[in-house]
């Protein structure tokens, strides 16, 4: 590793770790101050974000990036608008640091209080998604955190544009130097430097596909949430409403195919097969919907290519949906907890008896009754934008808002006490 990169890690991670220390004790008043602030600076600054990007996708597009990549990269004004509104948002929610989490008194007369405080230094490595910038740096400022990001090259221009105007817009009210910071060098070992940057970064979350998500893991010496894949699956028992049910499965595929929460399997009980999957088949297709079926989904839907052990494990994020028939609720259950990724699943159903046992067996970061796996995030769930989805049980789980960019510590008060 070069000495270069070596050194523009450190030295970032050193700034945020000071930076973090003054974020800590800053009141609210004055952080939404900074976030209403740098909501306004991103509006105003649209055509320098979009001359940026326009580079990025310019030279994804002469390296042959697919269609999916570059959705995920491209920014336009209403991108823009969205994540100005998303700072917005979470200036108007509760300032989590100091909020007191539950206390007691013990005998011996000693309160004890158990008090949300930041978690310090945050370094997010991330892939081709801008909007990821603002969302984390907004987020942790809200949270007392200093944020050190590692963005993907393919939007290095985008990303070093953002955080130019964030911390532009926040240093004019009062935000501390290193509390935003981005790593520009696109050298790939920028990412294991971080990874190995215990003296200065407190905790690491991945953002992108299995592959950076399995490196960071098992490389990273700096504690890692895992925000994971998102193998989706929606399960059409036998009571559903089918006309309910192909709305949902339609939305769930094919609003925003190349996001962590959308459907990626359709399982469908035996008893409805007949009936439901000609019909959704066909207005999957008009969705341009690539189907991969079982042997028995090609029986209603000829259309279909035969599926393969692999469709059942992959997270395609484009339009290719595989199809399974399932005998009941129990088969269905055994073939998310095998395939799925702990992200997002949903049951259709009218029995409570079949949505209790779904619901209670599925182990998956959020579990759904009739409705869409799309609404897994941050902003659907009342919590202002999200950091990530995380599909692992500590230190989150399922869309990271503001309190899961904190920890806590114990404050205890006493008059003198001394243990015997």
């Amino acid at each position: 590793m070069s000495t270069t990169v070596r050194d523009e890690v450190t030295a970032k991670g050193r700034r945020g770790q000071a930076a973090a220390a003054r974020l800590s004790v800053l009141g609210r008043e004055q952080k939404d101050r900074i976030l209403l602030t740098m909501a306004e600076a991103m509006e105003a600054s649209g055509e320098r974000i979009l001359e940026a990007n326009a580079r990025d996708v310019a030279t994804a597009e002469e390296r042959g990036t697919t269609a999916t990549p570059i959705d995920r990269l491209l920014l336009d004004e209403a991108r823009i608008a969205d994540m100005a509104e998303g700072l917005r948002t979470v200036a108007h929610l509760p300032d989590p640091v100091g909020e007191i989490i539950g206390g007691w008194r013990l005998p011996n007369g000693l309160e004890i209080s158990q008090v949300r405080v930041p978690l310090g230094v945050v370094g997010i490595i991330y892939e081709s998604r801008p909007n990821v910038t603002v969302d984390a740096a907004g987020l942790c400022l809200k949270a007392g955190n200093a944020t050190l990001l590692r963005g993907g090259s393919d939007a290095i221009h985008s990303n070093v544009a953002l955080v130019g105007i964030l911390n532009e817009a926040g240093s004019a009210e009062g935000l501390p130097a290193g509390a935003i910071e981005i790593i520009e060098t696109t050298d790939r070992a920028a990412a294991a430097e971080l990874m190995r940057c215990t003296e200065y970064v407190d905790v690491l979350i991945p953002r992108g596909g299995g592959g950076l998500i399995k490196r960071v893991k098992e490389e990273s010496r700096v504690p890692v949430i895992e925000t994971g894949e998102g193998n989706c699956h929606v399960y059409v028992d036998a009571t559903a409403d089918l006309d309910q049910a192909e709305a949902i499965v339609v939305n769930a595929k094919c609003q925003r195919p190349s996001v962590c929460n959308a459907a990626e399997t359709l399982l469908v009980h035996r008893e409805v097969a007949a009936s439901f999957l000609p019909r959704a088949g066909a207005r999957l297709r008009e969705m341009g919907v690539e189907l991969r079926g079982c042997e028995e989904t090609l029986r209603y839907v000829p259309e279909a290519k035969p599926a393969s052990e692999d469709d059942w494990l992959t997270e395609f994020l484009s339009l290719i949906l595989a199809v399974k028939v399932v005998a009941d609720v129990g088969e269905a259950i055994a073939h998310v907890n095998r395939y799925g990724t702990k992200h997002s699943e949903a049951i259709l159903t009218e029995d409570l008896a079949s949505a209790r046992r779904f619901t209670r067996e599925v182990d998956a970061a959020a579990v759904y009754v009739n409705a869409s796996t799309r609404f897994t995030d941050g902003g659907q769930f009342g919590m202002g934008a999200e950091i990530g989805i995380s599909t692992q049980k500590l230190h989150a789980r399922g869309p990271m808002g503001l309190r899961e960019l904190t920890s806590y510590k114990y404050v205890i008060a006493g008059q003198g006490q001394t243990r015997a």
